[in-house]
């Protein structure tokens, strides 16, 4: 049974693992007019942030303001990988 708990715990953490969001993978963060932060990958898709410091929904396509008034379009919803970049130290 401790053989198979094992075997069990061994594979999953190789799962959580090919999740991981490395920073690096972000090519720029953008300040939005309400206090949000979208972040954009280097593939393209985008992810945002709240001004609480929550990774949060926004529908793709959906038009932003930035701080200095420029409009973006929302392209993708890439929650868990900003999720993982506000929480990569918080998990083990």
């Amino acid at each position: 049974m401790l053989k198979k708990m094992l075997a069990i715990l061994a594979l999953s953490s190789l799962g959580v693992s090919a999740y991981a969001v490395d920073a690096s993978q972000v090519e720029k963060s953008i300040e939005l007019k309400d206090g949000s932060t979208v972040y954009i990958f280097k593939d393209g898709k985008m992810g945002m942030e709240d001004k609480y410091g929550r990774a949060t929904y926004m529908e793709s396509g959906h038009v932003m303001e930035t701080k200095d008034g420029k409009k973006i379009i929302m392209n993708g919803n890439e929650i868990w990988r900003v999720d993982e970049l506000l929480h990569k130290y918080h998990r083990g």
